[in-house]
Order: structure tokens, then C-alpha cells, then sequence
């Protein structure tokens, strides 16, 4: 018989399935091969820009998922995420919950301006972050998965909508569900999704709490989980002034996508609590099982992701399917 917290979720997250299912109903207008003949080496372009980044710093993978993350959840994947401020717009850049978590942006400009030179006007800024984030994942060991393309770049941004849309640190299940299912991802989405921490860093100000917190509740008293969390103590003092101190979000192999990050949060010793929630609330009666089985099955939680992210990539911000562009430089809209 199913628990009453389980009945409780299931009829949450069938409610904002109805309320949101007509904003993402259709398929957004992106095709595989839509610059095959206008600037047929863009693939190539990128993934050599991408291995030139990685190669120098493996981290680069992590900052360039995230920031595509970041773009897509607020007005979709739009590039609104590169714009920085001027007199005329303010950007999402200096938004409280990007300001400091988004870096790479100089990659994604490397890119732009060799395509730039290749094929002037031609690919947008939204294109490229959706390729390279594909391609940051496939050079640290994870899966591949076809990319459609046709994004138009917005020319606006959305710095309300950072404070709203992005899951936070801090938050529990019941607060994330909601957020995932406003951009027409569900829960299976959502689990998968945050295994790109696999290959992420969070700052001490984001899981300070956790560790001083509820660590011990859900990893235990165990000899390797305590001196795991001696370890965080000492990169994370409780008191403030080191809250941009970093520690990876998979201990076990940081710059590898696999699936140890799921067998982290079976031992109860997530970093930050947003993660572990997937596991050990009260509530996570569906996350639970799916966190098992692709801690169990690196296969599973491949092809969950690619599908995951593809659905991520296609989330749209409709306003630039009529007044968008393609922006010669990420950073400014065109004058």
C-alpha cells in the first residue's frame, strides 16, 4: 500500500504536470541538420574549441553544463545567460544565485568568434552553449546524444526570473519538483539531471548548512563518512569568510562523468542538501528508487540524461522565434 507522503508527491507532481503541459505541448521548430549547408563545420568548430578547453582544465566541462543549465531555465535556451549589463539591459550575470556559480563565459566567446570568422551571422550563441555543453559532458567520459539546432538568441534577459526558476542549494524536494516541471521536465528529468554533479564544485556557502546540519542524520556514524565530513569542516569553517572555498560535489572521481555521484547519495553523504533530498527526504518515495538504480546502472543514468538533456535543450523562450537574432558578439545584443 502506498505511503501517504507518496500519495501526497504523486498528486503534486500530477497537478503541475496538467497546469504546465500546454506551455511546452509542441515541438520548438530545431533540426539536426540545420546548418548543413550555411555553415556545415560548426560541429566540428566547437567540439575542437571544447577539447582545447577541457584538455586545459577539466573543470571547464562542469562551468559550461552549468551555464547551459542556467540559460535554459530562465526564458529557455536563449543565450540570455551571456548578455551582460549595459545602460539599457540588465543581464542575469549579477543575479544572486548566478553572480557567483557561472564562469566559462570567455569559452563560449573563443567559440563565437572562430565561427564568427568561419560564418559570419550565422550560428547563435544559443546553439553554441547547447553544442558545447554535449560536447563538455562526451570529453569527460559521458554520453553522447544528438543535438537539434536552430535557436534564435534573445534580446532580452531575465534577472527576476533567476530568483524563481533555479533550484537552489538549500531547498528540499518539494520545493525543486515544481520548478522542474514548470520547464516540462519530470521527475525522472530532474534525477538525472543533477547527476551532472558528478563533475561539479559547490562553494562552502552553499553546503555549510548541510554539513553542520543534517550530515550525520543521513550518513551515519561510519569511520569514512566522518572523516569525509572532517574534511569539509576544514575546507568549510562555520564561521563566515570562506564561503567561496570549493569542494567537488563527487569526492570519488570529480572529473569523470559516471554514476558515483548517485552511490554518494546512497551513503548519505550528498554535499549539498538539494541533492541529498533526492534521496533521504520523506518524500522522496519516486527519487529514491531512481537515485538506486542509476547508482546501480551507469547505463541507465547515461541514457536517462541524454534524453533529459535533449528535452533540457528544447525548452524555448517563444519571444525569439519572432523578434530574436543571431548576436555577432554573446555578449551584447546587436545595435
Amino acid at each position: 500500500m502506498a505511503s501517504s507522503e507518496g500519495l501526497t508527491l504523486h498528486c503534486l507532481i500530477l497537478a503541475l504536470f496538467i497546469a504546465f503541459s500546454k506551455v511546452h505541448a509542441s515541438d520548438p521548430p530545431l533540426t539536426l541538420d540545420y546548418y548543413k549547408s550555411n555553415c556545415p563545420t560548426v560541429l566540428d568548430i566547437i567540439r575542437k574549441e571544447m577539447e582545447c578547453a577541457v584538455l586545459s582544465n577539466p573543470r571547464n566541462a562542469a562551468l559550461i553544463l552549468r551555464l547551459h543549465f542556467h540559460d535554459c531555465f530562465v526564458q529557455g535556451c536563449d543565450g540570455s545567460v551571456l548578455l551582460d549589463d549595459t545602460i539599457t539591459l540588465q543581464g542575469e550575470k549579477k543575479a544572486p544565485n548566478n553572480v557567483n556559480a557561472l564562469k566559462g563565459f570567455r569559452i563560449i566567446d573563443k567559440i563565437k568568434n572562430v565561427l564568427e570568422s568561419e560564418c559570419p551571422g550565422i550560428v547563435s550563441c544559443a546553439d553554441i552553449l547547447t553544442v558545447a555543453a554535449r560536447d563538455a559532458v562526451l570529453l569527460v567520459g559521458g554520453p553522447y546524444w544528438d543535438v537539434p539546432l536552430g535557436r534564435k538568441d534573445s534580446k532580452t534577459a531575465g534577472y527576476a526570473l533567476t530568483e524563481t526558476n533555479l533550484p537552489t542549494a538549500d531547498e528540499g524536494l518539494l520545493s525543486i519538483i515544481p520548478k522542474f516541471i514548470h520547464q516540462g521536465l519530470s521527475v525522472a528529468d530532474m534525477v538525472a539531471l543533477s547527476g551532472a554533479h558528478t563533475i561539479g564544485k559547490a562553494r562552502c556557502v552553499n553546503f555549510r548548512k548541510r554539513i553542520y546540519g543534517d550530515f550525520v542524520a543521513t550518513a551515519g556514524l561510519n569511520p569514512l563518512s566522518q572523516h569525509y565530513l572532517s574534511n569539509l569542516k576544514s575546507v568549510c569553517p562555520p564561521i563566515k569568510g570562506s564561503d567561496n572555498n570549493e569542494s567537488a560535489m563527487d569526492y570519488f572521481s570529480p572529473n569523470l562523468f559516471d554514476n558515483s555521484y548517485y552511490q554518494i547519495l546512497l551513503r548519505g553523504e550528498g554535499l549539498i542538501n538539494s541533492d541529498q533530498e533526492l534521496y533521504s527526504s520523506v518524500f522522496a518515495v519516486e527519487t529514491r528508487k531512481l537515485v538506486a538504480k542509476y547508482a546501480e546502472n551507469l547505463f541507465a543514468f547515461f541514457e536517462q540524461f541524454s534524453e533529459s538533456m535533449v528535452k533540457l535543450g528544447n525548452i524555448t523562450n517563444p519571444e525569439t522565434y519572432v523578434n530574436g537574432e543571431v548576436r555577432r558578439n554573446c555578449r551584447f545584443v546587436n545595435t
